[in-house]
């Protein structure tokens, strides 16, 4: 599903270029649940964004979905992000003037999908929020936004979804509550999840943990494995 080959991501230029990743390779199956953790600084947003082909590395390259990324054009590339990947942001990414239904509604009104306000409240009705359809994002508790925004990654059902510190800005109760239903709205969809995460929580529901360290892999395998081996 995705194959990452000896990527590397470097920052800046001259004298002051950071290598935020080195020499990295990667593989995730179709349906795999993948948790990528490490200390700040390690490299995990900065590969999950090179996956969601938000940047381009410098060097290597990144298949997803059969399609190698890393040679698309910015047009097919925005293509292929529409069409296949969703994506959650630790701090929701809504828009502040749409309501709760508008958000969700966004990609698919985009992509053309018909009656796409009603397939927007069918969504948040899966995520526990009905009630809040026509509440603006500024409403809305951060459980609450994240879980719209969770409906908005998965409303064009894509075949991988990426999720960056998910629970970062939440309190454990609430947190719990996001990893339940983003695990349940993954596995409904049969869809590929890696996500990047400080929070043990939600990594040891993970079928695998790759760990990063000054832009390296250092310890990868079954989540309990890979933390044991984590510095």
């Amino acid at each position: 599903m995705i194959q990452v080959r000896d990527v590397v991501m470097r920052l800046g230029g001259g004298e002051r270029a950071v290598t935020a990743l080195n020499g990295v390779s990667l593989d995730v199956a179709a349906r795999e649940v993948l948790a990528i953790t490490g200390a700040s600084g390690s490299g995990k947003s900065t590969l999950l964004g090179l996956l969601a082909g938000l940047d381009q590395p410098s060097e290597g390259s990144i298949t997803v979905d059969g399609v190698e990324i890393t040679r698309l054009g910015e047009d097919a590339l925005a293509r292929f992000r529409r069409e296949r990947i969703g994506y959650v942001f630790q701090s929701f990414h809504l828009i502040p003037t749409l309501t709760a239904t508008e958000n969700v509604a966004t990609p698919l009104e985009i992509a053309g999908v018909p009656h796409a306000l009603r397939r927007a409240r069918e969504l948040l009705a899966e995520v526990g929020l009905p009630a809040r359809a026509a509440h603006y994002p500024a409403q809305l508790s951060g459980g609450e936004q994240q879980r719209v925004a969770l409906a908005r990654a998965v409303a064009l059902r894509p075949t991988i979804l990426l999720a960056d510190e998910p629970t970062g800005n939440l309190d454990s109760a609430t947190g719990e509550q996001i990893i339940d239903r983003l695990l349940r709205m993954n596995r409904e969809r049969a869809s590929t999840l890696v996500l990047v995460t400080h929070d043990e929580a939600l990594a040891r529901h993970a079928d695998r943990r790759v760990t990063l360290r000054d832009g390296r892999i250092v310890a990868e395998g079954r989540p309990s494995f890979a933390a044991a081996a984590a510095p």
